[in-house]
């Protein structure tokens, strides 16, 4: 896999979304940048474009593009220096157990209904009628099922082959990039966590330097776990920096 070049890009074209409500700040309207045509955006493009602070939703690669706010920071973890907290040896210890496959992105019934369970829980109710199950499903496999670019999944499973918890994830020129992860949260247990180490680790066999994680935001509840991985690179000004 090899970095886009400056031709690649050029044929890029990108549109501003209208505003929409933020999904992590209230009262607050947020806007995106779109890369177009979809189709232009594989592997090799979007290796450049992460590095511009673009995340993948589905086949569309985007980057916050908010006129009066910039509290959307993009975060990446050079896994070399990463080193583990005595509570996160502990989540790597208490899930040694789990067994991994490693998938092609693509929708499994037994996938999406973890899912299902996790979006109902972290969110209140859910849908359950036939029909509003079936829209979730559709927006689920457009959300994490439909990629232009290197993206799988990997399952985690106890010893009893029962599914537990499954991160997609995607492979670009210089690291891993979490996409999402759900699990089982009928479990007191440190699932997302884990799954961030592991990802780590499997960043370093494989002989990558980052794991990107996405946006950071300060004010944001939901992003503070993100700064528990330490230390890591945040994009500012166009300049990724170690703060």
């Amino acid at each position: 896999m090899t970095l886009p070049n400056d031709i690649s890009l050029q044929k890029l074209q990108f549109y501003v979304t209208t505003a929409y409500p933020c999904g992590y700040l209230p009262k607050k309207l947020a806007q995106s940048l779109i890369a177009t045509p979809q189709n232009l955006v594989d592997a090799s493009v979007y290796s450049g474009l992460i590095q511009q602070g673009f995340r993948r939703s589905g086949k569309f690669a985007y980057r916050p593009h908010c006129e009066q706010c910039n509290a959307c920071i993009s975060v990446r973890l050079p896994v070399n220096a990463f080193s583990p907290t005595r509570s996160q040896q502990r989540a790597v210890k208490k899930h040694a157990d789990l067994q991994t496959t490693i998938l092609e992105a693509g929708y499994h019934e037994e996938h999406f209904a973890l899912y299902h369970a996790y979006q109902k829980q972290r969110h209140g109710n859910g849908p359950d009628h036939i029909g509003e199950l079936e829209e979730e499903a559709s927006q689920y496999q457009q959300f994490l099922c439909q990629t232009n670019v290197e993206s799988i999944m990997i399952e985690f499973r106890d010893a009893h082959h029962i599914l537990k918890m499954v991160s997609v994830i995607d492979l670009v020129a210089d690291g891993l990039s979490a996409v999402y992860t759900f699990y089982d949260t009928t479990d007191k247990a440190s699932y997302g966590t884990y799954s961030i180490l592991w990802q780590i680790d499997w960043a370093r066999q494989l002989g990558l330097p980052y794991l990107y994680l996405g946006y950071w935001i300060a004010d944001s509840e939901k992003m503070t776990y993100k700064q528990q991985f330490q230390p890591q690179e945040k994009l500012i000004d166009g300049e990724w920096i170690n703060i």
